[in-house]
């Protein structure tokens, strides 16, 4: 440990060391993970490595080391362990969506590759404009009412389009773009600087009901208001995993600043009046539910009605066991979506429940290293921005898989960094770097303070008493 007289961060025991030689040597490891992935689809489908290994793992590699450096520059004192994280969730991911490429005769892998170019550059781009996170709290409300425009848009007429079911996307062009994934970003920020500035308000005590002090009605203005949002786009645009995600997102930030768990007991109240409302009077809600309960039921059932991309991933889990079928040794195409929605059962079919579990372990690794940037962030907003951006990631793993391994109803979100989506993957690397930037700023040590030398200072007291008389 350095430490050097005046400095304050010395004084609170430590000062963090840059360790990007550490992150460079992970980084290297996270690249042996997507360019050996993707040399082991080609052996075990085709039985070749295949003949662009070189330029695509050149080109990874180009990406990988640009954001490196980048951090290097402008965030020296950032987390080391979460882009090395990162890289390896991309690389897996892009190899698993070769692999389904190759079954169904697409070319989903190089359009990921080069939605992970735009999300590297965007990420290099975040970091170099942004030099200073709480620079963002000036624009609390400028961020969330764009954030509920860009909710709103998919359900105008003319750029709204209906896919799979559900109205989440707007079309421009050749091109589909999901807005609700910018929307989340936007939605923590200005939860985070509406929160910093009315913490004390939300946090005064209410009525104390069985132990628990619960919010005073007056209060309830904020969750109210989300509660709503979260239902209409639950309603309006047949949405369950962002409502889901939007909800619980506002109401982990709102625990976390007031530290209060009446505000937890309300929300779960709230949700689940919300849910079982919306299951009694919507039909699409009625037959995801449904299909859960009883996948086996429906499965093979009429059109719309049908639980075969829910069976089907189960059978692939069940199929691929413990240490998995080798790549080309399963059949993950029989699940529709499998390079999207259901990515997580292609893994364990074809690489088996121990490669979910490592999956799951990086993923719970970047939630907490998130969460350990939260809590030596300096400054309230950097402490519940940080908050907010690991919730994203933890409560959107969570819905994905839960839905996925049968645990709760599908909801149709992607898995952040995995699976097949351009507006997710590259919202998940603008995630990232703005975490990276919080990291720096609570990691990067205090200015030394200049010691104060007192005789000089009286000296000048003195010649200054004598000036005025």
């Amino acid at each position: 440990m350095a430490t050097t007289p005046g400095n304050p961060s010395t004084l609170m025991g430590f000062v963090h060391r840059r360790r990007r030689g550490a992150e460079l040597f992970l980084l290297v490891l996270a690249l042996g993970v997507g360019v050996g992935g993707y040399a082991a689809v080609g052996l075990g489908v085709q039985g070749k490595v295949p003949p662009d290994i070189i330029g695509y793992g050149g080109w990874l590699a180009a990406l990988m080391v640009g954001a490196h450096v980048v951090v290097r520059l402008v965030a020296p004192y950032a987390d080391p362990v979460m882009l090395p994280v990162v890289a390896a969730l991309n690389g897996l991911g892009l190899a698993v969506i070769h692999r389904i490429d190759l079954a169904e005769d697409h070319t989903f892998a190089r359009q990921q590759l080069t939605w992970m170019t735009v999300g590297v550059i965007l990420f290099a781009g975040t970091l170099l404009v942004l030099r200073d996170h709480r620079v963002l709290a000036r624009f609390t409300y400028t961020f969330g009412l764009l954030a509920i425009v860009l909710l709103l848009m998919p359900i105008l007429p003319g750029i709204g389009k209906n896919i799979n079911g559900a109205r989440i996307w707007i079309g421009v062009g050749p091109f589909s773009f999901q807005p609700g994934e910018v929307a989340k970003v936007l939605l923590v920020v200005a939860f985070a600087g509406y929160l910093v500035l009315h913490r004390d308000a939300l946090a005064l005590a209410g009525r104390r009901v069985l132990f628990v002090d619960l919010p005073r009605g007056r209060d309830l203005g904020p969750i109210v208001a989300m509660w709503l949002v979260s239902l209409g786009i639950l309603v309006f645009q047949k949405d369950l995993g962002s409502s889901l995600l939007f909800f619980g997102l506002f109401l982990l930030m709102l625990y976390v600043a007031t530290e209060r768990p009446g505000w937890i007991i309300v929300g779960g109240v709230m949700f689940f009046a919300g849910a079982t409302a919306a299951y009694r009077l919507f039909g699409h809600v009625r037959v995801r539910v449904d299909t859960w309960l009883h996948p086996f039921e429906y499965y093979r059932g009429p059109l719309g009605q049908n639980s075969d991309q829910l069976v089907e991933g189960l059978f692939g889990f069940a199929w691929g066991g413990l240490i998995g079928r080798g790549f080309g040794g399963g059949d993950p195409a029989r699940t529709s979506y499998a390079e999207s929605d259901f990515i997580m059962a292609s893994i364990g079919e074809e690489l088996g429940l121990t490669a979910v579990l490592a999956v799951l372990v990086l993923y719970g690794l970047l939630v907490e290293r998130a969460l350990r940037t939260a809590v030596i962030s300096r400054d309230g907003f950097g402490k519940l921005m940080a908050t907010g951006l690991a919730g994203i990631i933890a409560l959107q793993v969570f819905v994905v898989i839960g839905g996925v391994t049968r645990l709760i109803p599908l909801t149709g979100l992607t898995t952040s960094f995995l699976s097949y989506g351009g507006s997710s993957l590259v919202a998940s690397w603008v995630v990232v770097a703005l975490l990276l930037r919080i990291s720096d700023q609570a990691r990067r040590p205090l200015p030394a303070l200049e010691p104060v030398d007192e005789q000089a200072e009286a000296n000048e007291a003195t010649q200054l008493i004598k000036v005025s008389r």
